[in-house]
């Protein structure tokens, strides 16, 4: 692989079908832009629904080279970003609890190819509702905790290790704490697998008791939610706060509601990798005032820019 691009020219060749925009927080407004680089600016990747371990050519040929490749293109991203976060679903499920293990001990091995030195992870049901996320917490540790980054408050929640698609009470009470840590008008981003509010029920893209922690969130200005599960781009907001969903790094799904059932979309060998991507989320700021600039990063495009074989 030849050496990585200068970041502001592999964003623009990128730029072909990706999508910038801000989030909405509210109280930024033009003349408050900062200046590229301003302090406390940063970069995050998100990328998610790798379900290392699928197997189904019909859906994806390449399972096995999907995840690699696009750990290539981030490690291609220049400068690095300050942390790259994996929003679930790591692993493809199994009821064998040794094949489990060996699944998220490879991921962990490819994962630790990344350039990028602080990588934080989410399970999803594939990797944690089948044992209540003990396989998942024997590699990475707790399935939902809080950390701080340049004047950003992030909260990962685990919406997937209990039955019925919930957060439970006790993690409810966790959140209500973290959230009496934090100045009300301090900047929150939250990760989480499935979408805490009910997209589409009846497909399982909702989180049973999401609403509540939307009500502990709703009294704070400034929170975006970034989570995966549903494997497609997807914008919505529940009042102020500013839900976006990530594009899956294994096969695509059909939009809510949009088919007899929840399937994967058939692969098209004339545009391998088609609805397949990561993201690239810049946080810019004002003040306390914040906005997240989004850029999807389609992995066929990225590959070609890279020149990485199928």
């Amino acid at each position: 692989m030849r050496q990585p691009m200068p970041r502001s020219e592999f964003l623009q060749l990128l730029g072909v079908g990706g999508l910038v925009f801000a989030s909405g927080l509210p109280g930024f407004g033009a003349a408050a832009k900062p200046k590229p680089g301003a302090s406390g600016d940063f970069t995050f990747v998100q990328l998610s629904d790798t379900h290392w371990g699928f197997e189904g050519a019909k859906a994806n040929p390449d399972a096995k080279g999907t995840l690699p490749k696009a750990i290539a293109v981030v490690n291609a991203l220049e400068p690095q970003p300050d942390f790259v976060i994996f929003t679930g679903d790591l692993t493809h499920t199994t009821d064998d609890g040794d094949l489990r293990r060996r699944r998220l001990d490879e991921f962990k091995t490819l994962a630790a190819g990344l350039r990028c030195r602080q990588v934080h992870y989410l399970p999803g049901e594939h990797d944690a509702s089948l044992d209540a996320g003990a396989a998942y917490r024997e590699h990475f540790g707790e399935t939902h905790y809080a950390f701080a980054h340049k004047g950003v408050h992030f909260l990962a929640l685990d919406n997937v290790s209990l039955d019925g698609s919930v957060l439970g009470e006790a993690q409810l009470g966790w959140l209500a704490g973290e959230l009496a840590k934090v100045p009300r008008d301090s900047p929150l981003v939250v990760f989480a697998h499935r979408p805490l509010f009910p997209l589409y029920p009846d497909w399982d893209w909702h989180t049973a008791d999401g609403q509540k922690a939307l009500d502990l969130l709703k009294d704070h200005p400034f929170v975006t939610v970034f989570y995966g599960h549903i494997h497609q781009e997807h914008h919505f907001s529940t009042g102020h706060i500013q839900h976006h969903a990530a594009t899956s790094l294994i096969f695509p799904l059909p939009a809510p509601g949009s088919a007899p059932k929840r399937a994967p979309l058939p692969w098209d060998p004339d545009h391998p990798y088609r609805g397949l991507g990561l993201r690239q989320v810049q946080d810019r700021r004002a003040g306390k005032a914040v906005r997240h600039e989004l850029k999807e990063l389609a992995l066929a495009e990225a590959l070609t820019m890279l020149k990485v074989q199928a």
